[in-house]
């Protein structure tokens, strides 16, 4: 019986492959408000039909992995919006369930294994509804970083995800604090990919080649990546990336533009990745590409499909 680790490397010793899109402008696209302080968490914990319709299309557009809805959901985020400290730990937990129950259903339909489920880990910054996910340096100290990502981590952990998606972190020192944090889950696998302001920074205005030798220092992370960064940049990002360490790596870039936190949207630049960038970015290194905000099953199904993958 192989385990999550066992899986996770089986994929990205293979040929390169699909990740899924972006979940939330996919809810977005299909007919749900996002503007609330929880974002996507909130149809997690209010509508996960929905969510898991998501994941399901993402799976039929040629995806081989399902990251969850877990992203910004957290047990002060949901306090702060007249929930419950419990109702978050349900709704991370139901986030991998329904993303398991996406993939069972794809498995079933006949869509091409394995498939996997990757946990989302988003940055502190995106629980504070103020865009500060896209700029980093919170200025709270190092402890309370860990302890934040140290609750959400082992409740999503004790749901048996494949593998932890730590994602869009804009800054090397939040990327330390879950570093010390992933330690003490030696047997589940990461990738930890980080946001970027340009080809060779950090949001937060550090060299990628720190915040990637930070990232790729904890041996639970397996590949190191880039996502929600504007497509322009990510190849110059994963040969920055690939000079730092010889992990495997990871992109999903949005669709360019910026996003405004005081209406919670984003101007979109509307660049769909086309075939000769997505292998572009596998020449440079990526064995996973995907979307994020702005990227919808469309695109990821064009991703696939310049990869060399089946889809359905």
């Amino acid at each position: 019986m192989t385990g999550p680790t066992t899986r996770f490397t089986e994929l990205l010793d293979g040929r390169p492959f699909a990740l899924d899109g972006g979940l939330a402008s996919e809810l977005e696209a299909r007919g749900h408000d996002l503007r609330h302080r929880l974002w996507s968490a909130r149809v997690l914990a209010d509508d996960p039909d929905a969510v898991r319709a998501v994941h399901l299309a993402y799976f039929r557009a040629g995806a081989r992995v399902a990251v969850s809805a877990s992203y910004q959901a957290s047990r002060s985020g949901f306090v702060a919006s007249g929930r419950t400290a419990a109702a978050a730990d349900d709704a991370l937990r139901r986030s991998v369930a329904l993303a398991r129950e996406a993939r069972d259903a794809a498995l079933a339909d006949g869509a091409p294994g394995p498939l996997l489920v990757a946990a989302s880990v988003g940055p502190y910054g995106a629980t504070l509804h103020d865009g500060s996910e896209y700029r980093g340096r919170y200025g709270v100290p190092h402890a309370q970083l860990v302890a934040f990502h140290a609750e959400r981590i082992a409740v999503l952990a004790a749901a048996e995800p494949d593998l932890l998606a730590v994602e869009t972190i804009p800054d090397v020192d939040e990327a330390a604090a879950l570093v010390e944090v992933l330690a003490a889950y030696p047997e589940l696998p990461a990738w930890l990919s980080f946001s970027a302001a340009d080809g060779g920074h950090t949001c937060a205005g550090q060299p990628f080649t720190d915040a990637v030798t930070v990232a790729a220092s904890a041996p639970s992370v397996l590949a190191v990546g880039v996502n929600c960064t504007d497509p322009r940049y990510v190849e110059s990002l994963l040969r920055t990336a690939r000079s730092a360490t010889s992990k495997p790596l990871v992109t999903y870039p949005n669709a360019g533009g910026r996003y405004d936190p005081a209406t919670a949207t984003w101007s979109q630049a509307g660049i769909v990745p086309s075939a000769a960038l997505v292998r572009s970015w596998a020449e440079a290194g990526a064995v996973g590409v995907g979307g994020c905000c702005g990227l919808g099953p469309d695109a990821v199904r064009a991703i696939s499909a310049a990869l060399g993958a089946p889809t359905r």
